[in-house]
């Protein structure tokens, strides 16, 4: 960008001197605040030191006029090159399920697309995203390259406990054992809620309360209920920014199920009393096994834009998520019945089927 070298005002000469205030930048214009000179009687066209004027008075000056080379192309198409990229990201996570259910070539495909992003992202000025105002807010998974549950902290921390590759890679065994495991629930919302100096997670599941008939009664064929057990796992940690500004330092605090419907149990679960402290349990440990510490997993933010930020834990796992809202509250669950989805189910029944008014 070229700015000129002087601006003429009627009969007054402003040169451009340390002396000017940027007040706002937008595309192709400035708006500042410029001290204004007497100069001594010259032609408009000869040259003027800051010397020879004297500050008499400040301007604003709404508009300057400047030229700029081929920036407006530029910009556009930088604009297109990075929604097109965008476009493919969203399709691969949509197609695959925010990843569960991605082949190997679709997860090295979106490699590829990620790393274009995060290279655009830096070569365009990206400084510093974890101490910014605009990473707060309400943020759902919307792909992960592993499983959907170590968006949250206390996988991260779990991971953070390895001390070698071997460990790491049992580690990585065993968070595919257990989601093999828990294969009859549904993933449904996950969500990461930032704060300046904290982060929830919420893992929201969903499992079939009632198993198939079929396994119970000499019916050839019988299908479940349609209730289901609810809740999400929410965990908490005090995140801070590295000295570069680019990542988060997790310092794990407790894990909660929120939310369950569960009848009985619900009140139970509601108690602050039950809730895993693991920060507490982690210092216990500290305390009388040689050698362990708190954990404190590192979490790096490599894009960020108003609606799309992108995440890699220690081992370059990535976790993209969109924006929902600028709320840094978490979920109230306070809302859901403790009944099975009962309640729902006989709702349904009765505005599709018996129209019964009550």
């Amino acid at each position: 960008m070229k700015v000129y070298s002087a601006l003429y005002l009627s009969a007054t000469l402003v040169p451009v001197c340390n002396a000017f205030t940027v007040i706002s930048v937008g595309k192709n214009r400035f708006s500042i605040n410029i001290p204004l000179f007497v100069g001594n009687d010259s032609d408009e066209g000869e040259a003027t030191s800051a010397e020879e004027v004297t500050v008499i008075d400040t301007i604003d000056v709404i508009e300057v006029v400047h030229e700029v080379e081929d920036e407006p192309d530029k910009v556009a198409t930088g604009i297109v090159e990075t929604s097109r990229i965008l476009q493919q990201l969203l399709m691969v996570a949509a197609s695959t399920d925010r990843g569960q259910f991605a082949t190997k070539s679709q997860k090295e495909s979106m490699e590829e697309i990620i790393s274009q992003l995060e290279a655009k992202n830096f070569s365009e000025g990206f400084r510093r995203p974890c101490e910014t105002t605009e990473i707060e807010g309400t943020w759902e998974l919307l792909y992960s390259s592993t499983q959907l549950f170590r968006s949250s902290p206390f996988f991260m921390a779990g991971r953070a406990v390895c001390q070698t590759d071997e460990e790491a890679q049992n580690y990585d065994w065993f968070c595919d054992m257990h989601r093999a495991a828990l294969a009859v629930s549904e993933i449904g919302k996950v969500r990461q809620i930032i704060s300046s100096d904290r982060m929830v997670s919420e893992f929201e599941v969903n499992v079939g309360s009632v198993p198939f008939l079929s396994d119970f009664t000499p019916f050839k064929y019988s299908g479940g209920l349609p209730l289901t057990i609810n809740g999400a796992i929410v965990s908490s940690a005090d995140i801070t920014p590295t000295n570069e500004g680019t990542a988060w330092e997790i310092f794990m605090d407790k894990v909660e199920i929120k939310g369950s419907n569960i009848p009985f149990l619900r009140s139970i679960l509601d108690d602050e009393r039950v809730a895993l402290k693991s920060r507490s349990l982690g210092s216990l440990l500290e305390e009388n096994l040689s050698g362990y510490s708190n954990p404190c997993p590192i979490f790096e933010t490599t894009y960020l834009d108003e609606s799309i930020r992108i995440s890699r834990d220690q081992d370059g796992k990535i976790f993209v998520y969109g924006k929902m809202s600028d709320d840094t509250e978490q979920t109230e669950y306070t809302s859901v019945e403790a009944d099975f989805g009962l309640l729902g189910l006989l709702e349904g029944l009765n505005d599709n089927f018996f129209k019964f008014s009550i």
